[in-house]
């Protein structure tokens, strides 16, 4: 029993200490995975159980001021992380070909390493994008996307700021940075109210962009196999596929929410009428079969749910 349990504290140590970058190891979530893996652990639990259970027999929050300040923040935040991804590498010392990771003490490095961290922190703050759907009574929009987006995206953040806080794999992060800024500033704005709606036409568009940040970090990656300057090639293994899987279950949600370019379903909830209580009504195909679902309230869609 002692040997099996000195087995194990020498692949522990070896895993979650010997193979980890001594700069970030003994960050704030980082230094073991029971903190994050923890979290997530509540945050499935209390969006599948707990939370519609206690909403079950209660009114609908509303959080319109609450959304609006979360929304901004995740705006700022995102900026922050696009400038400090172009100005730390993308834009001037970075190869867009291969790039390894800086694992030394300077200054630059240590600003690389930061932001790749910031990234996860954002990553878990992003969970709240789910709690707000569960107390305003949207479960409708928890889809399996949603889920899987939101769970997995703090697990492979985490795992960069603690292993390879920096070098290739950080560009999607930058894309994805940019992504948000623009999406998050939509749900800000149809946060402040009806006279905005009008305006917002452009979600579908967000949509399309998260499609085609997928896209690029597949083809980034995959130059992984062509060039060898140091960054783990190994690493294609999880991004490629998962690359994919996103791009598709993006593509499925684009399909369902808006149809075929040109679709009488497409047409209608482009031009669907905006009401005075602010949602937009959308007719979608009952061929396919869809129904009738609002649209803008609050700073969230039910035609499609949000996720980034």
């Amino acid at each position: 029993m002692s040997l099996s349990n000195n087995s194990f504290a020498k692949s522990y140590h070896r895993l979650f200490v010997e193979l980890a970058d001594p700069r970030t190891n003994d960050w704030f979530l980082i230094t073991s995975p029971v903190p994050g893996l923890t979290i997530i652990c509540l945050y499935l639990w209390f969006t599948l159980k707990w939370g519609p259970r206690y909403m079950a027999d209660k009114e609908p929050f509303q959080l319109k001021k609450t959304l609006i300040v979360y929304n901004f923040i995740q705006v700022l935040v995102s900026c922050w992380l696009f400038h400090e991804g172009l100005d730390c590498g993308w834009l001037r010392t970075y190869s867009w070909k291969c790039q390894p990771v800086d694992f030394s003490s300077s200054p630059e490095a240590i600003r690389v390493a930061r932001g790749v961290y910031i990234y996860f922190l954002a990553k878990i703050s992003e969970l709240l994008d789910t709690v707000f759907f569960v107390i305003r009574k949207k479960e409708r929009q928890i889809t399996f996307l949603h889920l899987y987006h939101h769970t997995v995206m703090p697990m492979i953040s985490w795992g960069a700021t603690k292993y390879y806080p920096g070098g290739h794999g950080t560009l999607i992060g930058v894309i994805n940075s940019f992504v948000h800024i623009i999406m998050y500033t939509y749900y800000m704005l149809a946060a402040m109210g009806p006279k905005l709606h009008k305006y917002l036409i452009w979600k579908k568009y967000i949509t399309t962009l998260q499609m085609l940040q997928f896209c690029i970090a597949f083809l980034h990656s995959s130059q992984l196999l062509f060039y060898d300057c140091g960054y783990p090639r190994w690493s294609v293994v999880f991004t490629l596929p998962n690359s994919i899987f996103f791009y598709y279950l993006f593509y499925d949600f684009y399909y369902k929410a808006y149809g075929k370019p040109g679709s009488k379903s497409k047409r209608k909830l482009e031009n669907g009428d905006v009401k005075e209580n602010g949602t937009k009504e959308v007719l979608e195909s009952s061929k396919n079969g869809y129904k009738a679902t609002n649209g803008i309230k609050n700073g969230h869609t039910s035609e499609g749910k949000k996720v980034d």
